[in-house]
């Protein structure tokens, strides 16, 4: 089932997986910087500067600033993203722009449905979406959890050569952010498409731990948990000192 079905159907709207870029991705310091809540912005499109609701300065990285995805003023980059090959788990590539920004606006409406673009330095470079997983079609999958809360996620095309550390460091803030917003929050759930290995492992590094496979509309997936306890544990050691990294 793509996006399209989603929404023709009245199914929240979900894209496909979490997706991670060509950028190699270990672990920088990402609790260095304090993490600041900001006020939501409306959404309005009305072409000023995006808002963020959460930014840190990361050591050694930079600013990263959590930004609700505007379809108004997003549709452009969105679909640039989203309907390159590198993309292809995502599951949008033949997508028009009016169907991208559709798509985007249905899921703006959604209360238990979100994305985000990431920031770095004023400079977007990642997608992430939340769900609600009792609201979304994996919840009739796996048993679900009080507290669970999923995600996708999506790294822009590289502007240059690959950088350690850089996935992991927005996830990292992205996980920060999620966590602080609600404390009731006490499990991420993630369902990569079994085939991706990349972005299994890179998820593994974070600290989520491999569930089952599952059969999803148009995919088999493979489940990833995160305890609460589990990043909360890992933020505090990254702050006493730097973990080693790899590729």
């Amino acid at each position: 089932m793509t996006p399209d079905d989603f929404r023709d159907t009245g199914e929240p709207a979900r894209t496909d997986v979490p997706r991670t870029g060509a950028s190699a991705a270990t672990p920088a310091e990402s609790g260095a910087g304090a993490g600041a809540a900001v006020e939501p912005g409306t959404g309005s499109g009305t072409g000023g500067p995006p808002r963020p609701v959460h930014e840190r300065h990361v050591d050694g990285f930079g600013t990263v600033r959590v930004v609700p995805v505007d379809p108004a003023r997003d549709t452009e980059l969105l679909h640039d993203w989203v309907t390159r090959d590198r993309a292809r788990f995502w599951g949008m590539r033949e997508h028009s722009r009016e169907q991208v920004r559709e798509i985007y606006e249905f899921l703006d409406s959604l209360p238990t449905h979100h994305a985000y673009l990431i920031h770095r330095d004023g400079r977007p470079v990642a997608l992430f979406q939340t769900y609600e997983p009792s609201a979304d079609p994996v919840g009739d999958c796996y048993d679900v959890r009080p507290g669970d809360f999923g995600l996708h996620l999506m790294i822009g095309p590289a502007d240059g050569p690959p950088e350690p550390g850089f996935t992991d460091t927005l996830l990292s803030v992205f996980l920060d952010h999620l966590l602080a917003e609600d404390p009731h929050r006490r499990r991420i759930v993630a369902e990569p498409d079994a085939r991706n290995a990349k972005a299994i492992e890179r998820l593994r590094r974070t600290g989520f731990e491999l569930g089952p496979e599952i059969e999803l509309p148009g995919k088999r997936a493979r489940m990833l948990f995160l305890e609460r306890d589990t990043h909360l544990a890992r933020a505090r050691a990254s702050r006493s000192g730097p973990r080693p990294t790899s590729r």
